[in-house]
């Protein structure tokens, strides 16, 4: 019996300058038997001429290159696309402007094989400045305090589970058994939001702690664009509606529905208050001040944070 297909999903939009060397990741691994599906979305350089000078060198490697153009949804649109063309036992997907480690889906596939129990398995990554590649900065599990839970949904609802796209392999059975349409959400970011919370609510997840995936800080990114009041805002609501859009699609009690909705609400109040509190908006920081307050979220530090704002706006 040969190896089980591995697919990857990768949305690409305008990635002329950084997609080759994710490419050059994918050829690398030590694992061979993959189907990497490229959704163009909407790019306007030359990323299709990149992507598709590739599809010879993938043929050689045993690999399966496909490529899908579509007019700009992003990232949730790109994946929600690319699941409609996924035909491995195994699902992965990532950025095409971070790269893998080259026995990255080896590790992976490794581990599901060998634990039938998990219905995913997520690795720990390395986190670098776009300047220096040789050198990570930190650890993504640095970020979290429940790497080794099995159970990560909760954890996810409140942030506190690993969101690096690249780090995740799950069970192709395992993911239709949840979202047999094959279908999320298309929110144009927090993709990992749609694909992993229903999965995290039916199935244990494993993890490895290894660094097998690598991911970039860029100084100009999607998530550190975020750099006006409004932005942030935008931002922060656009997650809101991604995380009830997803728990609604996930077939539980309407009861568990809204206690899992309240959970992620109050970290939404807690974020709406953090925002107040960068701008120094005192008028909406209280009332959401308020909101933490009656919800029991308050942190040591916020109430010295609110009167800080209100003393600004004497000085």
């Amino acid at each position: 019996m040969g190896q089980k297909l591995v697919s990857i999903i990768t949305p690409c939009y305008n990635g002329e300058k950084l997609v080759s060397r994710y490419l050059e990741s994918v050829l690398g691994q030590t694992y061979k038997n993959i189907e990497l599906i490229i959704v163009n979305d909407g790019s306007n350089d030359d990323t299709e001429k990149i992507v598709l000078s590739y599809k010879d060198k993938f043929e050689k490697e045993g690999m399966k290159l496909v490529y899908i153009y579509q007019e700009n949804k992003g990232l949730g649109g790109a994946i929600n696309t690319g699941l409609k063309y996924f035909t491995g036992d195994y699902l992965c997907w990532a950025d095409y402007d971070d790269f893998f480690r080259y026995d990255s889906v080896e590790k992976r596939v490794k581990f599901l094989e060998d634990n039938p129990q998990y219905g995913c398995v997520t690795s720990n990554a390395n986190v670098y400045n776009e300047d220096d590649l040789e050198n990570p900065i930190y650890k993504i599990t640095d970020k979290f305090k429940y790497n080794e839970d099995e159970y990560q949904f909760e954890h996810h609802l409140k942030s506190e589970s690993i969101f690096c796209c690249g780090c995740h392999m799950v069970r192709t059975e395992a993911f239709l058994d949840v979202n047999p349409d094959r279908d999320i959400f298309e929110g144009r970011r927090g993709q990992n939001w749609q694909m992993l919370l229903p999965v995290y609510y039916k199935y244990k997840r494993g993890f490895l702690d290894e660094p097998l995936y690598n991911y970039i800080i860029y100084k100009s990114s999607m998530s550190t664009g975020d750099d006006t009041k409004e932005k942030s805002i935008q931002r922060v609501n656009e997650h809101l509606e991604i995380v009830k859009n997803t728990l609604d699609r996930i077939e539980m009690d309407q009861k568990d529905r809204d206690k899992y909705f309240e959970l992620f609400f109050t970290n939404y109040v807690v974020d709406r208050f953090d925002i107040c509190m960068k701008y120094k908006d005192f008028k909406s920081g209280f009332r959401y001040y308020m909101k933490m307050l009656k919800r029991g979220a308050l942190r040591k530090y916020d109430t010295k944070s609110l009167i800080k704002v209100s003393l600004s706006k004497f000085i």
